[in-house]
């Protein structure tokens, strides 16, 4: 494992090819990051966990943990933003993959130019959210904190996935306003609109489960048939 700078952006990247892993390191170094590396799904979690990185960026067929494990794991715990890797680039697999709270997803082989555009617009929304978020409170006093990347009422967290945190919250600030699913693939989980990707409906039902879990029900989330979403107060 090696670090390039205590005061760059810190990257944990887990990958089991050591010619791969040793590129990545090499290219994401010569950008400025710092890089600490981990060939093991297992010990990548625990990195992950104890360390303050500002992306993970991780494949999916690992040693010990698989990625998509580790990820469902690390969701529990921290909000750090995490892209996946894989050979593995069928639909389904995408759709696992944004669904346990991955960020972005990478089907290999990409070129380590795309991986920087990625990386970039991760950290560029990561940075743009933590400037601009001004935090909420709803009448029924649903807490929205930016920091746990979830929502809490009378501190009970609900245990909100990075990506169901942001989807809550876009339709918070549009309360009553039905907003489109081709809206809502682009803006939250930052790829098109496909007509037979569940991922998007997957979020959705995730978080009417856990609102529910806390016992939040002053206002909830309803299907707009043909549309997409609407978050709607509910009458006392």
């Amino acid at each position: 494992m090696q670090a390039c700078s205590t005061t760059s952006p810190r990257i944990l990247a887990v990958e089991d090819d050591p010619l791969f892993a040793a590129h990545l390191q090499s290219h994401l170094q010569g950008r400025g990051f710092d890089v600490t590396l981990s060939d093991d799904g297992g010990k990548g979690l625990r990195l992950a966990e104890r360390g303050d990185y500002d992306l993970v960026l991780m494949d999916i067929m690992l040693p010990g943990l698989s990625g998509l494990e580790v990820l469902q794991r690390l969701r529990q715990r921290r909000g750090v933003p995490v892209i996946l890797m894989s050979a593995l680039g069928a639909e389904q697999d995408r759709i696992a993959g944004f669904t346990q709270g991955a960020d972005d997803y990478l089907p290999k082989p990409f070129s380590l130019g795309e991986l920087s555009v990625r990386i970039d617009a991760v950290l560029r929304r990561v940075a743009y959210e933590r400037r601009d978020h001004t935090a909420l409170v709803s009448e029924g006093d649903l807490q929205f904190s930016e920091g746990r990347t979830d929502v809490s009422v009378s501190g009970a967290w609900a245990g909100l996935t990075p990506t169901e945190f942001r989807l809550l919250e876009l339709l918070w600030r549009h309360k009553g306003e039905a907003l489109s699913k081709p809206f809502l693939y682009q803006q939250v989980l930052r790829r098109a609109y496909a007509q037979h990707d569940r991922g998007l409906d997957m979020h959705v039902s995730h978080i009417r489960r856990k609102l529910q879990s806390i016992g939040y029900a002053a206002a909830r989330v309803d299907t707009v048939w043909g549309k997409g979403y609407v978050l709607v107060q509910v009458d006392a």
